[in-house]
């Protein structure tokens, strides 16, 4: 079962959240992040998807901040409007849209683990090295191409984390990837050998369902590992 509900930040900004639960008593629950394209239906589909996997998952709608409802494809002007957005959002204010998804995850009584994409990835990392700033400490973290992590790479997780990158992505640099590695050799990393930017999302052409397909079974089982 999904439903919209709305939330309220800490600083009192009311936003909306995608909500996905299990058929059951969930084993445990995600925090998952969008991409610069808002909760689109590729997001909600992967809520959906932990979801069946026995996860209570909130997807907080952190554009709202700019435009409430932003829900993009990803080529030509939604592209740029994309971008437009991103630039709009800082991540001090991002991390309160963040946070209260979390405390909606928490309230199931469950452990809570923090998955994120793109945008996402980097802002769940954010989760691992910020978190306890605002008084969340994530099980653990999982982000998908994480741009920009390159420049925060030197702060150090409070929890478990695992990253996945692709070799081929444009937008991510390997040195950004081995800044990861040398300063944190405990983080997972793992590098796909033919992919690009959103690999794991099959709305874009960058699409590559047999290494989406890994790093999804090796997510689910690190959430297995730390949530539930």
């Amino acid at each position: 079962m999904s439903e919209w509900m709305k939330l309220t930040a800490a600083d009192g900004h009311l936003l909306d959240a995608y909500v996905a639960r299990p058929a059951g008593e969930p084993v445990g629950a995600l925090v998952l992040i969008q991409e610069i394209f808002g909760v689109n239906g590729h997001i909600r589909s992967v809520a959906d998807g932990y979801a069946r996997d026995g996860f209570l998952v909130v997807a907080p709608a952190l554009f709202d901040r700019v435009e409430p409802k932003v829900e993009l494809t990803y080529e030509g002007e939604d592209l740029k409007r994309a971008y437009s957005y991103m630039q709009k959002l800082a991540p001090a204010t991002a991390l309160l849209d963040i946070a209260a998804a979390y405390l909606v995850a928490e309230g199931v009584g469950k452990r809570v683990g923090v998955i994120g994409y793109c945008y996402g990835g980097f802002m769940s990392w954010l989760m691992a090295t910020r978190g306890e700033t605002l008084k969340l400490k994530p099980a653990c973290c999982v982000g998908y191409y994480p741009g920009g992590i390159g420049s925060v790479a030197a702060e150090a997780p409070s929890c478990p984390v695992m990253l996945h990158f692709g070799a081929k992505d444009t937008h991510i640099g390997q040195d950004q990837v081995e800044a990861v590695r040398a300063a944190h050799p405990e983080v997972k990393i793992f590098v796909y050998a033919e992919g690009e930017h959103g690999f794991n999302c099959d709305a874009r052409a960058s699409y590559n369902a047999a290494e989406a397909k890994v790093a999804r079974e090796r997510t689910l089982a690190f959430f297995r590992a730390h949530v539930g």
